[in-house]
């Protein structure tokens, strides 16, 4: 008797809709989790190692820090915030803004193992807010700021994430640290023309290839970007 494979069901569990109308679904397939744009996959939670190596670029400087203030731009599935969370010491603020709703909820939810446990972490404050927002907000507010709002400079869920990437955007996120901060950017590819930008931008530039598995699979690139610190008998203009 020939044994009967099991093919196992895909669970469509939720949707959103961005500002912009692009449709965002979450799946469930064999104990993991997707949420696919148009078809395409965003984020899943088999392939994160990447966006956990954003937030160790960031946070593991700053475990020696007094009270250090990071923004992570991008909810996601958690990933970056629960490695960020690892990184930092008790008394840090984690500000994490996300734009879609659903994304939040779907992370709180205690049926999904995301990132509901990690949202209630004392450190951290959500804001359902454009990140953008909140750096215009900001200024000289954050030691470190990880951005994962889209694929990267081509912007795949919402076509305003592509000013993020533009120099206006970039500004806005090196006038939101303090001296000597750090802002690291995810990108599904390379990107030598905004990595020219952030040296334009006078950031010194920091490219790590990172893998979307720990151990097989494509690579992703982390830009880390780093605002000079402050020269000796010049006082910050803002932040501590």
């Amino acid at each position: 008797m020939t044994a009967q494979r099991t093919v196992k069901r895909t669970e469509r569990l939720g949707e959103a809709v961005t500002p912009d109308g692009t449709r965002l679904t979450l799946y469930r397939h064999d104990g993991d989790y997707t949420i696919r744009v148009e078809g395409t996959d965003l984020m899943s939670t088999r392939r994160y190692h990447s966006e956990e190596q954003l937030a160790e670029l960031v946070c593991k400087p700053l475990r020696g820090a007094e009270a250090p203030s990071v923004l992570i731009g991008g909810l996601g599935m958690g990933f970056t915030l629960k490695a960020a969370l690892r990184s930092l010491p008790a008394d840090a603020h984690v500000v994490v803004a996300e734009l879609v709703g659903e994304i939040i909820e779907w992370n709180r939810n205690p049926e999904y193992p995301l990132a509901a446990e990690a949202l209630a972490d004392p450190r951290v404050q959500v804001r359902h807010d454009d990140v953008a927002r909140v750096l215009r907000e900001s200024p000289g507010a954050f030691d470190g700021i990880m951005l994962d709002v889209d694929n990267g400079a081509h912007a795949l869920t919402t076509g305003g994430n592509a000013d993020l990437y533009r120099m206006k955007g970039i500004r806005q996120a090196i006038a939101a640290l303090r001296p000597g901060g750090r802002v690291a950017y995810w990108s599904a590819d390379d990107d030598p023309h905004f990595a020219a930008l952030l040296w334009e931008a006078g950031m010194t530039v920091h490219i790590v290839k990172a893998r979307a598995h720990a151990t097989s699979g494509g690579k992703h690139t982390l830009l880390v970007g780093r605002v000079p610190p402050v020269r000796e008998g010049e006082a910050p203009e803002s932040g501590r």
